[in-house]
């Protein structure tokens, strides 16, 4: 069966990966499969003996050592298969989870959660029977065409009968082989859009509860069962049919080699154990069942191995060799950077610089690119067009690690991983001192200190509200450290007087880092250095907050002018600034549009 470049790199990697059990399990099904062709011999030669009163012992022996190699061989060919099987699909996983960790949101935008989960497990699963049943498949036909031989070596006769019927076995094994891989594709697609509209369900689930549209979800996520459902029947068609088609021509080929054996008995030119040799050969070579078997197997492997290569056909981003000038400030820069999502430009020709040290503010309405500009910074996705800069050194154009170490993140729903609350934080990276001092900044210290395990409460026993999980990204954002701190929304679920205290610690100068931060309150814009305004996939102006403020465009982005006006003189009383070199700084390099 033909395969595309990616899938067959993914194969032969992981057959390599396991080559010595590969050999292994095929040298076995060799040994096998020489042990059962001896075996007709040895019985026909014993019966011979029995029948003219000869002394038999030896071959009666011959044949019980036969029988227990082949039944030591089948143990050690299972023992061998599972492990084989299961070493390759641990190298899979590992392989594409590694890859999508690798491409980032992109990979979950192109084929959906659900369905990338689905083809991690049980694609996975079933692509790591390959290299299991290639070796097996290797042996295989070694049956049949040792067992034509034997045939010839009895009687020339024998063979040429058994040959007639050989095309037809072929022209049945092909047809398994294309019918099966249409249909295996077919379910496993119908599986993924299954799983990935539950795992979506599963994330909405308080919401579908309130809104009282479980069976309304539970119809949309069932809706491809139908075709589930004909897939697989298609699939138990094609290859009963193919058995049927198969059971029904070996057993008249083993017939006419039977019937053909006992005509040459009976003109005494084969013996009573030739005759017996001669019908267990005929089965030996019409041992269809187990090849289409085996081929199913294969068949079905490499279309799930073909499902793991789309995913791994999603470039991963390129990472260079540079380094950041030592001491750097942190100064952000955008360059004409163009972003597009599907068909709609989200950021078009963006250009925009935060000077080192300070704090600028992202605001705009609702799918003006905030996140995805702040993406870009982080460059948890690449540009379109243009260049992001840190310090002067285009992103990609630095190492993974370094660049990582560089920028600290927060989220408006950070993923809270590792096993306990002090290994979500640290990740491996801070120090217990340095991850209480950032848990202390967060305002994260007290709650996780009334836990019952304190830092060492394993995160899924560790009951935190929104608010609380938040705190904890935030901690973790600050016990990272660097050069550039993004928070995506980081302080929405926040209460007032908990962001008071954070703000006050991101927006001071307790830290050097620059910071850029999605802001979707007045106060909190009027606490930054700086405002990017974004509107219509541009930045319209950067200024103050009080300075922008005198637009009515830039009031409306945050309601009524009434309630904005409030959170800024809030945000004022609070010890914002009300005009900076930096902004001044930043708002001449932004162009005319910005100083409109």
């Amino acid at each position: 069966m033909p395969m595309d470049r990616t899938t067959g790199e993914l194969l032969g990697a992981a057959t390599r990966h396991s080559g010595a059990r590969c050999v292994a399990l095929a040298l076995v099904s060799v040994t096998a499969t020489g042990a059962q062709l001896l075996l007709p011999a040895a019985l026909g030669r014993a019966l011979d003996l029995l029948l003219t009163h000869s002394p038999a012992t030896r071959w009666v022996l011959c044949c019980a050592a036969l029988a227990l190699l082949l039944t030591l061989l089948d143990a050690c060919e299972t023992v061998l298969g599972g492990t084989l099987d299961a070493r390759t699909t641990a190298f899979l996983r590992r392989r594409v989870t590694g890859h999508v960790l690798a491409v980032g949101p992109r990979a979950t935008a192109r084929f959906g959660a659900g369905d990338l989960v689905a083809r991690v497990v049980g694609s996975a699963a079933q692509a790591g029977t390959a290299p299991g049943a290639r070796a097996a498949l290797l042996a295989a036909p070694a049956g049949p065409v040792g067992a034509v031989a034997a045939l010839a070596l009895i009687d020339p006769w024998l063979a040429v009968v058994f040959l007639t019927g050989a095309p037809v076995l072929t022209l049945l094994l092909r047809s398994l082989a294309r019918g099966t891989s249409a249909c295996v594709a077919d379910y496993q697609r119908a599986q993924g859009r299954i799983a990935d509209a539950l795992t979506e369900a599963v994330g909405g689930a308080r919401t579908i509860r309130a809104a009282g549209t479980a069976d309304r979800d539970a119809a949309r996520i069932l809706r491809p069962l139908p075709e589930l459902s004909r897939a697989g029947r298609r699939m138990w068609r094609v290859q009963g049919r193919a058995a049927a088609q198969a059971t029904a021509v070996a057993p008249l080929l083993h017939l006419a080699v039977v019937a053909v054996a006992g005509l040459l008995l009976t003109r005494h030119r084969l013996s009573p154990g030739d005759v017996l040799a001669a019908s267990r050969y005929a089965v030996l070579a019409t041992g269809v069942g187990v090849l289409v078997g085996q081929l199913s197997g294969l068949v079905r492997s490499r279309t799930a191995a073909a499902r793991l290569g789309e995913v791994l056909t999603e470039p991963a981003p390129p990472y260079g060799d540079r380094r950041l000038p030592r001491g750097g400030p942190g100064r952000l820069e955008l360059r004409g950077v163009t972003a597009r999502r599907g068909d709609r430009t989200v950021l078009d020709g963006v250009d925009l610089v935060v000077p080192g040290g300070t704090t600028l503010a992202l605001v705009g309405r609702s799918g003006t690119g905030k996140s995805l500009l702040a993406a870009l910074a982080g460059r948890l996705t690449d540009p379109d067009a243009g260049e992001v800069l840190l310090d002067g050194v285009p992103l990609p154009a630095l190492p993974r690690a370094e660049l990582r170490a560089a920028i600290a993140q927060a989220f408006d729903r950070p993923a809270l991983l590792g096993t306990t609350i002090e290994d979500t934080v640290s990740l491996g990276l801070a120090s217990p001192a340095r991850v209480r001092e950032a848990a202390r900044t967060a305002c994260a210290d007290d709650f996780v200190r009334r836990l019952p395990n304190g830092w060492a409460t394993p995160c899924a026993d560790a009951p935190h509200s929104g608010g609380e999980a938040q705190r904890l990204g935030l901690a973790r954002a600050f016990a990272h450290g660097g050069r550039l701190l993004i928070l995506d929304d980081a302080l929405s679920s926040l209460d007032t007087i908990t962001e008071r205290q954070v703000t006050r610690s991101v927006f001071g100068r307790t830290t050097t880092a620059t910071r850029l931060v999605v802001a979707h309150r007045a106060a909190t814009a009027a606490r930054a250095d700086t405002v990017a305004w974004l509107d219509g996939g541009r930045v319209r102006a950067v200024g103050t907050h009080e300075q922008l403020w005198r637009t009515a465009g830039y009031r409306a982005v945050f309601g009524t002018a009434e309630e904005a006006g409030a959170g800024a003189r809030a945000g004022t009383a609070a010890g914002a600034p009300t005009g900076t070199a930096a902004g001044t700084r930043t708002a001449a390099e932004s162009g005319p549009e910005a100083r409109r």
